[in-house]
């Protein structure tokens, strides 16, 4: 018997938490799948020492005893807080979205949970910016990237209220990974029935061109409605998004991190920055 997957919504209660439920409802409602949604408590360790050693240890223990009733007390109500997040994110998806919905809670770290559920993991969604971000100028979550380099599904990252997509762009450079989220969205019913346009900045060589026209012939051939566009612009990041922002698209597709690490801290991440700069929804793909 196979099992059955789900699209799994990571929700921590920020003010992106509304987002990812409707995003994510919408992404399984194309798919015909259950939501999942996922809340992980990562309480801190205590960092009380063993004073057991230590002078004055009978008017200590009292204080001892007082601050292990304190965790105990914040580890309830963190869990109180966790039980009522996701109960409130499966109603609300309920009222407005005719899926199924699972809740999950568990203890640790975001990716830990995520693999737990690898094999019925189809997509995963998460926000761009995460309660950890809240009120700060970072963009994006600091546990986008760490999520993406792990996973070989798409995951789609989203922030601003949901509007249904009727247009999106595959972000497209020739490369391998440009190659597979073309691939990607062909074999999928997500995106089948939206304006497609497949968009490359620069890239003026032959064999570049030919991987543009290949791409737009499997979308077609798949019967996707798809367009090609090869743009000018010489950095590739304003110009994906220029083309967004004139022709109103709603979502884009891009290959997650086609560099090492170790390359970002030279050259960046074109990933990054794209997620960082626009509003849209954003669909990773390893």
């Amino acid at each position: 018997m196979a099992t059955q997957q789900h699209v799994l919504a990571c929700i921590d209660g920020s003010a992106v938490t509304e987002s990812v439920c409707d995003y994510a409802a919408w992404y399984a409602s194309r798919l015909g799948l259950p939501v999942a949604l996922l809340n992980v408590i990562d309480i801190p360790a205590s960092t009380r020492r063993d004073l057991s050693g230590a002078i004055g240890i009978n008017s200590r223990q009292v204080l001892l005893e007082e601050l292990t009733q304190l965790d105990e007390q914040r580890a309830k109500v963190v869990n109180r807080y966790s039980t009522a997040l996701v109960q409130d994110a499966k109603s609300h998806i309920e009222s407005h979205f005719d899926v199924d919905v699972d809740i999950y809670q568990r203890r640790g770290k975001l990716l830990p949970a995520i693999e737990h559920f690898h094999i019925k993991n189809r997509a995963i969604v998460m926000g761009r910016r995460g309660e950890d971000h809240k009120g700060s100028r970072i963009n994006i979550g600091s546990q986008i990237e760490t999520v993406a380099r792990a996973s070989s599904i798409p995951i789609l990252i989203c922030s601003e209220a949901f509007t249904t997509p009727t247009s999106y762009m595959i972000a497209f450079d020739a490369s391998k990974i440009a190659i597979s989220a073309t691939k990607m969205v062909a074999r999928s019913y997500l995106l089948k029935g939206l304006q497609g346009h497949i968009v490359m900045v620069g890239h003026h060589d032959e064999l570049s061109k030919q991987s543009l026209a290949a791409a737009v012939a499997e979308l077609l051939s798949a019967g996707f409605i798809v367009k090609a566009h090869h743009l000018l612009e010489a950095d590739a990041v304003d110009g994906l998004l220029t083309f967004q922002a004139d022709n109103n698209i709603d979502i884009i597709v891009i290959g997650a991190y086609g560099r090492s690490k170790w390359q970002q801290l030279f050259l960046g991440s074109t990933t990054t920055e794209i997620i960082a700069s626009t509003f849209s929804p954003v669909i990773l793909v390893r």
